[in-house]
């Protein structure tokens, strides 16, 4: 790759010559002498190796290379003035403070990763977290509430704009010493011999089970239910029962007393992804938390360490 030699002075020179048509004028606008303007245009032409401008004594004028340059040249000048003004942004929030929205299932064990290298990075950055319900994390993000928001649901919301991070199943979670902890997979059939728990059906994970049930004609019954995941996971650590939730809410492998088993037939899925206001960029530090979310998403996204 040839090495660039040219640098943003001589850039702001030509597109300075190109809008006003006149060296003189240029020269004004950039508060330069007229020799020190065309040793710059001189001096970029020879590194490009071809003629940008024709210089009469009556005009100037750009030549065939000089118009597609100019529109190249414009363009790499207004993508570095964004840049430099993008960092000054975030400088200038070192001490400021970024909300996200995010589903408990999704809270407990995937983010705080996530946020203890943004804090290693931006430590005078202050992070909320709104670990709420999927339907309250979607409210958040489009009343403004929260910067942006980690959730299921958004995908149908004119006004947001969803990324899909992941895609995970749901896992039946049990105690280790529970016999079905042995195993490699479950059928849902087969939970109608145990004591199943699981979500109200406000909770967006419920629709989720309950909309694959209906559609290959399964069904549970269920002896305890809750508000939250994380909920579930104690009363199965608890041994009141076994849970499907979500592969996410699982601790990682390894853990002292759950365990996470593959369930089939169906297989229940839900796609997490980052939900933002359309039309309305993220403010500096906001973006740099929203990618990190983004790249853990894709290592994820690998293969999460199983829970048997």
């Amino acid at each position: 790759m040839a090495r660039i030699n040219f640098d943003l002075q001589e850039l702001q020179a030509f597109v300075a010559v190109a809008e006003r048509a006149s060296f003189r004028a240029a020269a004004e606008d950039l508060n330069l002498s007229q020799p020190a303007l065309s040793r710059r245009i001189e001096k970029l032409e020879d590194l490009l190796g071809a003629r940008l401008l024709e210089r009469t004594t009556r005009r100037v004028a750009l030549t065939h290379v000089g118009r597609i340059f100019l529109e190249r040249a414009r363009g790499a000048i207004d993508e570095l003035e964004r840049a430099v003004l993008s960092i000054g942004d975030l400088a200038a929030q070192r001490g400021g403070l970024v909300t996200v929205a995010c589903v408990p299932s999704v809270a407990y064990y995937f983010l705080p990763a996530i946020v203890r290298e943004y804090a290693e990075r931006f430590p005078r950055i202050r992070v909320r977290i709104i670990d709420e319900t999927a339907h309250t994390v979607l409210n958040s993000v489009v009343t403004g509430r929260a910067d942006f928001g980690i959730s299921f649901f958004g995908t149908q919301e004119p006004d947001v704009d969803f990324k899909a991070v992941l895609r995970e199943d749901f896992v039946l979670a049990v105690r280790r010493d529970h016999p079905l902890a042995a195993r490699r997979s479950v059928s849902w059939e087969e939970l109608s011999q145990e004591r199943f728990m699981t979500v109200a059906k406000e909770s967006g994970n419920r629709l989720l089970i309950d909309d694959a049930l209906a559609k290959s004609g399964k069904r549970t019954v269920s002896a305890f239910e809750v508000s939250h995941v994380m909920t579930l996971l104690g009363l199965v650590e608890a041994g009141l029962g076994v849970a499907a939730v979500p592969q996410l809410a699982m601790p990682p492998a390894g853990h002292a007393t759950l365990a996470g088993i593959k369930l089939e037939h169906p297989r229940v899925t839900r796609s997490l992804g980052l939900i933002s206001r359309r039309g309305r960029p993220l403010a500096p530090a906001a973006q740099q938390l929203y990618n990190l979310v983004l790249l853990a998403g894709k290592g994820a996204k690998r293969g999460s360490p199983k829970q048997a």
